[in-house]
């Protein structure tokens, strides 16, 4: 798990890349499942910008790799995104 330099190194496995932008998504072809984040507001990153349920969507679509919705996610934001892979923390601790 980490950047999309990631998959140019390292043993052969599950390779998931965090990725923030179209640029840094086009950088993580090769992974197995990309992290795309953050789609809403999150404790640990207070006051910085999201993506919103449009751009993560307009953003998936350009993936080579399956996407997973990350930052502020929950079930009920997951339902509302409509889509059904995504991580969270925070949510998994309440």
């Amino acid at each position: 798990y980490g950047p999309p330099a990631l998959l140019a190194r390292g043993p052969a496995g599950l390779r998931l890349v965090t990725a923030h932008s179209l640029r840094e998504l086009g950088r993580a072809g090769r992974a197995d499942a990309v992290l795309l984040s953050p789609v809403h507001p999150t404790r640990t990153h207070p006051g910085a910008s999201t993506l919103g349920a449009l751009r993560f969507r307009l953003l998936a679509a350009q993936a080579q790799a399956l996407v997973i919705a990350l930052g502020g996610m929950d079930a009920r934001r997951a339902r509302a995104l409509r889509w059904p892979r995504w991580a969270a923390i925070d949510a998994f601790l309440r």
